[in-house]
C-alpha cells in the first residue's frame, strides 16, 4: 500500500508515530542536503538537525497544518523555507534590494531571470545548468549579462552581490505575492510537461514581471533536484531522531522477531 505525502502530513499533525517515522526517515536526508548547500563550510551535525526536528515537531509549527492534499514537491518547498529559517534565523543586510534587481533585470526573459535568480540561491553556473536543463556556457552568458545590468542600476557593485544578498532577496520575493500570482500546480504542470501552450503563455506573461513567482518557480525547480535519488535513512540511522521526538519505532513482524531470536 502506498503511503502518500498527504497521509504523512495528516498523521504528523495528529501526532501519530507512523507519520513522524516516515517524515524523519524520508526528509532528514533532504534537510542535510539543504544545510550542506546553504551553509557551506559550516557542517551541520545531528545535534543541529535534532533542533530543527524539535522545532518542526512543536504544535505551533505550520509545516503540517494543510488540510488539503498537496504534492510532495510543494510540501518540500515549504519544508525548505522552514529549515532555512531555523538554521539561519538571522539574515544579513542586503547589498541590493529587490526593487533594484527587478528594475535591472527587466529586459531579460523568464528563463534568463531564473538563471540569474538561482545565483541568489547559491547555485553556480554548472549546477544552474542542470536545474534549468541548459548548457553551462549559456548560463555563463546570462550571468555575465545580468551582472552588467545590475551594475548599471546599483549604487555600488561587486560580482558576489546577488549571492551575498540572496537570503534577504528571497524573503522580499516571498512576501511580494499578489492576488494574480500563480498556484504551485501551474509551475508543477510546466515542470512535468503537462502545460498547454495557452497555459504556458499565461504563466510566462505573469511570471516574467513577478519576482514572487520567479522565486517560487526556482524553489520548485530546486526541490525536483533535491528529491531526485533521495535515499531514506535506515531504521538504525533514524532511531536517534525518533527517540528525540519520543516516536516509537516500527513493530517487527513475527517473522523478523523469530529470526532475531535465532541469531
Amino acid at each position: 500500500m502506498i503511503y502518500t505525502c498527504f497521509e504523512m502530513i495528516r498523521d504528523c499533525r495528529d501526532s501519530r508515530a507512523e507519520g513522524w517515522r516516515y517524515f524523519v526517515s524520508t526528509y532528514v536526508p533532504v534537510i542535510h542536503k539543504l544545510s550542506r548547500h546553504y551553509l557551506p563550510g559550516k557542517p551541520v551535525d545531528d545535534i543541529a538537525i535534532g533542533r530543527v526536528l524539535t522545532a518542526l515537531h512543536r504544535p505551533d509549527s505550520d509545516l503540517f497544518q494543510s488540510l488539503e492534499p498537496v504534492p510532495e514537491r510543494y510540501f518540500v518547498a515549504h519544508l525548505r523555507q522552514n529549515v532555512l529559517e531555523l538554521l539561519q534565523p538571522d539574515v544579513p543586510a542586503a547589498a541590493i534590494d529587490l526593487e533594484t534587481v527587478a528594475a535591472a533585470l527587466e529586459p531579460m526573459t523568464l528563463v534568463e531571470k531564473q538563471a540569474a535568480w538561482l545565483e541568489t540561491m547559491l547555485y553556480p553556473p554548472a549546477e544552474t545548468a542542470v536545474l534549468l536543463r541548459m548548457a553551462p556556457p549559456t548560463v555563463d552568458k546570462i550571468r555575465t549579462r545580468s551582472a552588467e545590468l545590475v551594475r548599471g542600476k546599483a549604487d555600488s557593485w561587486n560580482n558576489r552581490m546577488l549571492a551575498e544578498s540572496g537570503r534577504a532577496l528571497g524573503r522580499a520575493a516571498a512576501s511580494a505575492a499578489t492576488p494574480s500570482c500563480l498556484a504551485p500546480k501551474t509551475f508543477l504542470d510546466m515542470l512535468d510537461g503537462r502545460s498547454t501552450w495557452r497555459h504556458r503563455e499565461e504563466l510566462e506573461q505573469h511570471a516574467t514581471s513577478c519576482w514572487h513567482c520567479i522565486d517560487h518557480f526556482c524553489r520548485l525547480v530546486e526541490v525536483v533536484e533535491l528529491l531526485r535519488g533521495n535515499q531514506p535513512l535506515s531504521d538504525a540511522g533514524a532511531a536517534p531522531f525518533w527517540d528525540l521526538l519520543a516516536v516509537s519505532p516500527p513493530r517487527q513482524s513475527a517473522w523478523k522477531r523469530w529470526r532475531s531470536g535465532r541469531a
